[in-house]
């Protein structure tokens, strides 16, 4: 009934749907030169052969789909990928690191004739979607086709959860159209079969496949000689109301701390402006990296404004804050930071990320903070005590080298449904 409901109003909804695609163009949230690929119309050719169709909405889940991408592309050279994000920055980091024999496009607006115009373009001959992105329309109409599916690294949080069992008909018969469900953890393989997975079982969380993030050699070197040895730490991917929060705690940690200087790398970027004004408002002294300030003596606060540069702040850093903990929106992965030698400091809000938050306890690698003054107290004790912080990152790489493993075992699960593909062609053996 809801899915039946759901598909009418895709399709009677037309002039909604073009209006709100029309906001979202004026305020620089599609892509303009491409946006004919959001309606199912294409920008290149079919490549020929076996063509696996992988799915990730936005940046986290594409970076989580990079390894496994380039590992099938190395040892299945015939093998073509085409990948489909949601976003202008996703895009332009597939752009950057896509493999040889994968190619980029937008994924099309959840619309059945956009849809069924994409299939008949693409015809994959398997797919591959990531996490939790489950469009009606796109994965039934796949499915229609017979075409093999597989959900990777599955997550139901537990507010999804509650709110998928009110739509209980509906997400059954979405997650019954996936021949295989990998999920994150074990407990989000258990909630997808109450949800109705008709396979769902856990082998790790592909995230911990991802490489560490990118940084360009000569700006660290810029940024290492401006900070020179001054006592740092980094607010990473911080939401509203948190920029004013490590603003507070900054003030009262530099008078024990001379030369502190806090750098804070918002989520979205376009709030630079707004929260540059409400640091000046402070009267604290910020660089905005955007407008290409330096880093001075007098810097109190860098706000690193600008985008796909986050693992150029980890490494500056050593001790890092990750955002959107301190209010109730879930987190941000913390995995980017420890394989980047930082000591985590995070908020009570992890819910995204609530296994990895769960090993870092009890590997000793990160301390969570409950509040604003239990964060001021232990950034403070952090900064004063080198032996804790070396201790806190040589914990957290142990935790994430012990954690790599996923993606053999991913690969492993992916094996018969790829043999059917390559009948004539086997994978080249590793070393």
């Amino acid at each position: 009934m809801m899915l039946s409901l759901y598909r009418f109003v895709s399709t009677a909804g037309l002039p909604v749907i073009r209006l709100y695609l029309g906001l979202r163009k004026a305020r620089g949230k599609e892509d303009h030169a491409r946006f004919s690929e959001r309606l199912g119309r294409p920008s290149k050719a079919r490549p020929d052969g076996p063509l696996v169709w992988a799915h990730a909405a936005s940046v986290g889940e594409s970076l989580s789909l990079l390894p496994l991408v380039e590992r099938l592309v190395q040892d299945r050279p015939s093998l073509k990928f085409l990948v489909t994000t949601g976003t202008i920055t996703s895009a332009n980091l597939m752009a950057d690191r896509l493999p040889d024999g994968a190619i980029h496009q937008y994924v099309p607006v959840d619309r059945t004739s956009y849809v069924k115009r994409f299939l008949d373009h693409w015809r994959p001959d398997l797919v591959l979607w990531a996490e939790s992105e489950f469009w009606p329309n796109l994965i039934v109409e796949t499915a229609g086709r017979n075409i093999p599916m597989i959900l990777l690294n599955g997550r139901i949080s537990p507010r999804s959860f509650l709110g998928w069992q009110r739509f209980g008909g509906l997400i059954k018969k979405l997650l019954s159209c996936f021949n295989l469900c990998l999920a994150q953890t074990d407990i989000d393989a258990e909630r997808l079969r109450r949800l109705g997975a008709v396979s769902a079982i856990c082998v790790g969380n592909l995230k911990f496949a991802a490489p560490p993030l990118p940084a360009d050699a000569a700006a660290l070197t810029k940024l290492q000689d401006a900070v020179g040895d001054r006592p740092r730490w980094l607010a990473a991917s911080t939401h509203p109301g948190e920029e004013i929060i490590v603003a507070g705690v900054h003030q009262r940690l530099k008078a024990a701390h001379p030369g502190l200087l806090t750098v804070i790398v918002p989520r979205h970027p376009d709030r630079g402006a707004e929260i540059a004004a409400l640091l000046r408002g402070k009267k604290l002294a910020v660089s905005r990296r955007s407008d290409g300030d330096a880093i001075n003596p007098q810097t109190d606060i860098y706000l690193a404004d600008t985008m796909g540069e986050m693992g150029l702040f980890f490494r500056l850093a050593g001790i890092v804050f990750m955002g959107k903990s301190l209010v109730p929106l879930g987190g941000q992965n913390p995995l980017e930071a420890a394989l980047l030698d930082c000591a985590i400091v995070h908020g009570p809000h992890m819910m995204n990320f609530e296994d990895m938050t769960e090993k870092l306890k009890r590997a000793a690698a990160a301390v969570e903070v409950a509040d604003v003054a239990t964060l001021e107290t232990v950034i403070g004790r952090l900064l004063d005590d080198g032996n804790e912080r070396n201790r806190m990152i040589a914990a957290a790489g142990i935790w994430a080298a012990a954690e790599a493993g996923v993606l053999d075992a991913v690969v492993d699960e992916l094996a018969p449904f790829l043999v059917t593909l390559f009948k004539e062609t086997p994978p080249r053996a590793r070393a």
